[in-house]
């Protein structure tokens, strides 16, 4: 173990390095204690432990660390007095530990195999076989297709993983030609043993969890069609099929027509697997199954021992053939328990599979609509005349009468509600050639919410006639039908309403003269259902008179003594009235001079103002002024005479000044500054009727239209003030200002 020189002792260990364990020749002289070179230390030759190529001259433990040479293995067991078999083969795994030349014998365990397995040889170095038992096995040692002698035991090395392939032909070691494992006898025996028999429960498996857990929810769809109108009172029905890929089972629904006189059922086939050969006829119980099962006899025996045999031949076994997906397709005719079901069409989930799995492009559906049946004109009896004709028809229609439903969507939709009326006014007078009714006015409603009209006569003094309500709000039917008949009346419509039109309302005529704001707006609105009041339609009526395109600017500017590019209401009409000759009616050249009319002034005069401001005043004996102007000095610190618009108007509030908003914003705007600011003193003093009284204003005196055989000299507001002919002129004929 050590020397005795003097100083020169040592331990082998300071003088040997180690690879693998084993005790070698240093790479380089190492100093002995005191660093001075040990007695007869030499510069040795240098030794690697790396093969080429595979790092530097470290320790080799440090290189190798976590590196395993894996081979796989096997040895002949014998075994004696078996009838089985005389020998075992036994497989093991071999690993060698580079990091220290380390080796480690692993049998696989295998289930009810018989014998102890796991580790065999645990991790150590082991010596080679005699005669050579002082030296270790290495790395150089090991190949495929070898032997080799572990404490006397051979084991047959066939093959080996990749990393020590690799390993194996770096270190420059020439592997063999794998080679094959045979196999146990006794396992062989087993295994066909249990193919063929389970003590007291034979089973054998089958594998359906892959397709279970792949396709589970996934269902493709199939829209069919069984057609049984060849059988007694059969006819067309359309069915869904369902094929569930996770079973190979099919569900089949049927589409029920309203009333078609069937019960509902929820399923017209329950999920199973369907025979395509069906209805086989009638099995015994236990004729068809997966697995045909045989009991085994133990004779008379004392100790008789009885069990159960798989039949892996599967004698008698009734073979039946399922429908599978590869059967369905679009234009295939299936078997469903001896009904004939042609598949039409399929979902856009059935297509995709189809398309990526069988590579299937054409999916051109089959029509399954059975064609329609000739519509049998129903006839009913003529209206009795007694109540409406909608209530005496609903009595034909059930045994149990009902009451006629009204359109409510059109009731909500078209109902009055705040400053929407859905309402058309019309001014009319009663055409008759009765002296005392010659002279009566009359306005007529059209509800847009139930199609009803009313008329009301507004009441003159001293007339001789009651006025108020001339018919009460009803639906009012078009004149010249047939009262006893089948069919319903039809009753006046809104389209039918416009300026100049006559509507007969019972047997009274009346000449609708002229519309409110709402009901002319209205029909502007709607002029796809008014298409009097369409203005594309009136000037491409005018554009027909191109040719007197300059006789028509002429009389224009004729009219026109100043120059204003506008005439009055009364002007425009009797032009274009004379012009067109006709073409254009009453409600058209409304809405024409309407489009093109001049705007109103949005400020009125400041004097205008003023007046009502004092007309209003007067009426509520309003002179609380002085009062006004002594808050307004207090709040007036800085005497400048002049205070915000906000804080005015709030004064005039908080002293309840009778004015309404608009017209009180409109004077508080005229005396303004840039820096709205107001001198107060002259703003009140200015409303102080009485200091500054104003002329009273003068009644509104409405233009009289020409036309005195139709208003009979009663004053109407006319529709507009002003006209510009010279935009309508660019419009219609391109003619622009000279």
């Amino acid at each position: 173990c050590c020397l005795t020189v003097g100083k020169e002792k040592f331990h082998k260990s300071q003088h040997w390095g180690f690879c693998n364990n084993v005790g070698m020749l240093v790479s380089e002289d190492k100093p002995g204690i005191g660093g001075e070179l040990l007695l007869g230390q030499k510069t040795k030759p240098k030794y690697s432990a790396f093969p080429k190529g595979m790092g530097s001259d470290a320790p080799s433990w440090v290189a190798f660390d976590k590196q395993v040479l894996s081979f796989d293995a096997y040895l002949e067991d014998e075994v004696p007095d078996k009838s089985q078999g005389n020998y075992r083969i036994r497989r093991y795994k071999i690993y060698f530990y580079l990091e220290d030349d380390t080796i480690q014998v692993n049998e696989p365990e295998l289930k009810n195999s018989g014998m102890p397995q796991g580790t065999s040889i645990r991790r150590q170095r082991i010596s080679l076989p005699p005669p050579d038992e002082d030296q270790f096995y290495t790395v150089h040692h090991f190949n495929i297709n070898i032997d080799i002698i572990f404490y006397g035991r051979t084991f047959k090395i066939y093959d080996c993983d990749t990393f020590t392939k690799n390993f194996l032909k770096k270190i420059g070691v020439k592997l063999n030609p794998p080679g094959q494992c045979p196999e146990d006898p006794y396992m062989k025996i087993r295994r066909e043993t249990l193919d063929c028999m389970k003590p007291l429960r034979p089973y054998e498996s089958f594998d359906t969890l892959k397709q279970f857990l792949e396709y589970d929810r996934k269902v493709l769809r199939f829209f069919c069609l069984w057609d049984d109108s060849a059988t007694l009172f059969g006819d067309r029905r359309e069915l869904i099929l369902h094929y569930f890929l996770s079973d190979d089972t099919i569900e089949v629904k049927e589409v029920m027509p309203h009333n078609s006189g069937r019960d509902a059922m929820s399923l017209f086939l329950q999920r199973r697997k369907l025979p395509k050969y069906g209805p086989p006829g009638v099995c015994q119980p236990g004729q068809v199954t997966d697995r045909t099962v045989l009991n085994i006899y133990g004779g008379l025996k004392e100790n008789r021992v009885d069990g159960y045999l798989l039949d892996k031949y599967k004698l008698g076994k009734l073979d039946q053939e399922f429908y599978k997906d590869s059967d369905l397709f679009i234009g295939a005719t299936i078997n469903v328990w001896g009904r004939k079901v042609l598949l039409c069409d399929c979902d856009e989930f059935t297509k995709t599979y189809y398309k990526t799995k069988y590579g299937i492009e054409n999916f051109t559906s089959i029509p399954c609509k059975a064609p329609p049946l000739p519509k049998i004109e129903r006839k009913f009896p003529p209206y009795t005349g007694f109540g409406s004709e909608e209530d005496s028809l609903r009595s034909c229609i059930g045994l149990v009468p009902t009451p006629h439903q009204r359109d409510f969507k059109k009731f909500m939709e078209k109902d009055s509600y705040g400053n929407i009326s859905n309402t058309l006014r019309f001014f009319a007078k009663l055409i008759t050639h009765k002296c005392a009714d010659v002279d009566r006015m009359f306005v007529i409603s059209y509800f847009l919410s139930d199609d009803t009209i009313s008329v009301f006569e507004p009441i003159e003094r001293n007339s001789g006639i009651t006025g108020g309500k001339f018919l009460k709000r009803i639906r009012v039917k078009k004149p010249g039908q047939e009262v006893f008949k089948s069919e319903l009346s039809e009753y006046i419509k809104a389209e039918e309403l416009y300026i100049g039109a006559t509507v007969n309302v019972n047997g009274y005529l009346f000449l609708l003269l002229n519309a409110d704001e709402y009901t002319l707006n209205y029909m502007e609105t709607n002029s796809d259902m008014f298409p009097m009041s369409s203005i594309e339609l009136i000037l491409q009526k005018l554009k027909e008179e191109e040719s007197k395109s300059r006789e028509i600017k002429q009389v224009f500017t004729a009219a026109d003594c100043k120059h204003t590019k506008m005439v009055d209401y009364n002007t425009f009409r009797d032009i274009i009235m004379s012009l067109t000759v006709g073409k254009l009616i009453d409600h058209e050249l409304i809405t024409l001079a309407r489009h093109y009319r001049v705007p109103k002034d949005p400020c009125p005069d400041m004097s205008v103002l003023m007046a009502q401001a004092h007309e209003q005043l007067k009426k509520n004996t309003f002179e609380n002024f002085e009062s006004l102007i002594s808050t307004c000095v207090y709040q007036d610190r800085e005497k400048k005479k002049v205070l915000p618009s906000k804080d005015i108007r709030r004064l005039c509030k908080s002293f309840r000044l009778p004015l309404s908003d608009d017209l009180l914003g409109s004077i508080l705007s005229g005396f303004e500054d840039s820096e709205k600011q107001i001198n107060y003193e002259s703003f009140f003093c200015a409303l102080n009727w009485r200091i500054n009284p104003m002329p009273e204003l003068e009644a509104t005196l409405y233009t009289k239209e020409r036309c005195e055989d139709e208003w009979l000299g009663m004053p109407s507001p006319i529709p507009v003030k002003y006209i510009n002919y010279m935009r309508l002129l660019k419009d219609v004929f391109g003619l622009e200002e000279e």
